[in-house]
């Protein structure tokens, strides 16, 4: 990545600072809008107020790692090995716990009925950001981690109350058996 890059400030919700580098920041669709729309933003601190400072330095993170990832002139061969390095990457990135992978994907208020809602701020801070390499890839966690669970283990695994009475729960099977086999 280029070290002449101008350099931005974000604040996180409670309140920390982060200076950044524009060149790696402007993958989240927000903050570029955010900056052409702020006459002197350079001047001022970006806020976040959606994300908190440890999900906020994770963004950063993945940001900083995709943007140098993407400055690099390469062959065609070096662009392959470069990829396979930053899917390796992004694998380790991405095993995290699962209170923080949900903290950057979940759109705030979009499960606002489940319990596990204050734990999503990644995905969350993904979403809000609109980054969406990274929404891809911790949605694509996500989706691993309930590949082959019964509802019963993904309720368990999501934190979430089971709503329907046994003869609710009887006839949604019945009508959608399909789906039970």
């Amino acid at each position: 990545m280029s070290t002449s890059s101008k350099k931005i400030v974000l604040r996180s919700c409670d309140g920390e600072t982060f200076v950044v580098d524009e060149a790696s920041i402007i993958q989240s669709l927000t903050i570029k809008n955010m900056m052409k729309d702020v006459v002197g933003f350079a001047e001022d601190v970006i806020p976040v107020p959606n994300v908190n400072s440890k999900i906020l330095s994770k963004v950063i993170e993945y940001c900083n790692k995709h943007a140098a990832e993407s400055d690099h002139d390469a062959s065609k061969a070096e662009d392959i090995k470069i990829a396979d390095e930053i899917k390796a990457w992004d694998t380790e990135f991405v095993n995290l716990d699962q209170n923080t992978l949900f903290e950057l994907i979940q759109q705030p208020g979009l499960l606002a009925s489940c319990l596990f809602v204050m734990e999503l701020s990644f995905l969350s801070a993904a979403n809000y950001l609109n980054i969406q390499s990274l929404i891809e890839l911790t949605c694509s966690k996500v989706a691993e981690m309930m590949k082959g669970k019964t509802p019963e283990e993904l309720r368990t695994l999501f934190n979430i109350e089971n709503d329907y009475t046994p003869e609710e729960e009887a006839e949604v099977r019945r009508e959608n058996q399909w789906a039970f086999q």
